[in-house]
């Protein structure tokens, strides 16, 4: 079923996206949707750590975690069975056999949390981003002389959006804090690796 935010035959994006972004909605089940936010509710969440300040999600992270402080991805457990289905997903989204997803990251957004402007680290390459039970609006924006050229996509529960190409690469990303609790589910390839 084709979303409002699905794109044309040939993958081009909507008017005013950055190419490499690519978006669709309802590909995560209700079922699967509604297990995973269960699963969520046991995981040992910790709060978002940058060079000691503590930002207002908390995140567990699967297949390495980034270490801010010494700047370098550091190794954790991998990716857990229940996250596997979710993986399969975002793989298929995004054109992609799924044992090249090595990285994911739960986040848990409570009501006003969001993420401010940045890039994801060198170390990543393609980046596919599920949402869960509330929507959401994911910011971008590109540096054009002295000015910012800007877009916004929305994001529904259950959609998901992969950044690739220039919108990895030459764009920033934010999320706009939310009024209700959200989730997400990043998955990542490493940069370098076979099929990324």
């Amino acid at each position: 079923m084709a979303g409002a935010g699905e794109f044309d035959l040939f993958g081009a994006p909507r008017a005013g996206l950055p190419g490499g972004l690519r978006y669709a909605e309802d590909v995560i089940s209700l079922d699967e949707a509604a297990r995973l936010v269960e699963a969520f509710a046991d995981l040992p969440f910790q709060a978002f750590d940058f060079h000691g300040f503590k930002g207002n999600r908390r995140i567990v992270s699967y297949g390495g975690r980034y270490d801010f402080s010494a700047s370098r991805l550091e190794p954790t457990e991998p990716i857990p069975d229940f996250l596997l289905p979710a993986r399969t997903a975002a793989a298929a989204f995004a054109g992609m056999d799924p044992d090249t997803i090595q990285h994911a990251m739960v986040t848990e957004y409570a009501p006003g949390a969001g993420i401010g402007w940045h890039r994801d680290r060198p170390e990543f390459d393609k980046v596919i981003g599920l949402s869960f039970i509330s929507p959401v609006v994911l910011r971008l924006r590109r540096k054009e002389g002295e000015r910012w050229r800007r877009a916004s996509l929305p994001l529904a529960p259950r959609s998901a959006y992969v950044l690739d190409g220039a919108a990895r690469t030459d764009w920033q990303h934010s999320i706009v804090p939310g009024e209700r609790l959200r989730y997400s589910v990043t998955f990542r390839t490493l940069r370098g690796s076979p099929d990324a």
